[in-house]
């Protein structure tokens, strides 16, 4: 049995002498692979923090493009419910002076436009009425030109030419 315990010390011997040169062996390739793993996710690096840069400034620029964009169709909105409204004063202006100088219904009418521009929820543009509301409008202002045989219209922002050309 002495020599069998002899046997195993040389082995355990060897077999540490071996794992220690695997270690060291596996120490520098380690090292090396290190070295080749910070070159090659050097262009993924570059790649993620070019695409993190990137979305952060496209989420800035969108909310920035977003609120301009909600501004300016917040103001031709606002702008084409004050041109109703303004015809809608005028069109009341004239029915105060004479009564008779209109149908009862395109009095209706006037009455029905007046009411959705004040009903026209302009703290809530969200509010899913504000579509139906607006294309209503637009309907009973052309019927009540129709009727009247007026030929005005909205179309955006008026022009100086456009106004000279209008009749009323």
């Amino acid at each position: 049995h002495a020599s069998w315990a002899a046997n195993q010390v040389i082995s355990c011997s060897s077999l540490s002498s071996h794992v220690q040169s695997s270690t060291l062996s596996l120490s520098l390739q380690s090292n090396t692979m290190d070295i080749f793993d910070s070159s090659v996710n050097l262009e993924e690096t570059h790649f993620n923090e070019g695409f993190n840069e990137g979305y952060n400034d496209g989420l800035a620029s969108g909310k920035d493009e977003g609120r301009q964009v909600g501004l300016k169709h917040g103001f031709e909105i606002g702008e084409e419910l004050g041109f109703y409204r303004g015809c809608i004063d005028v069109w009341n202006s004239a029915i105060r002076v004479d009564p008779t100088c209109f149908s009862s219904r395109v009095q209706k009418t006037i009455k029905q436009m007046d009411e959705l521009v004040q009903k026209y929820p302009i703290l809530d543009p969200e509010n899913e009425s504000v579509t139906e509301i607006i294309k209503s409008l637009r309907l009973k202002f052309r019927a009540v030109c129709a009727t009247l045989n007026l030929k005005l219209e909205y179309s955006g922002y008026p022009k100086v030419s456009d106004a000279q050309g209008s009749e009323f």
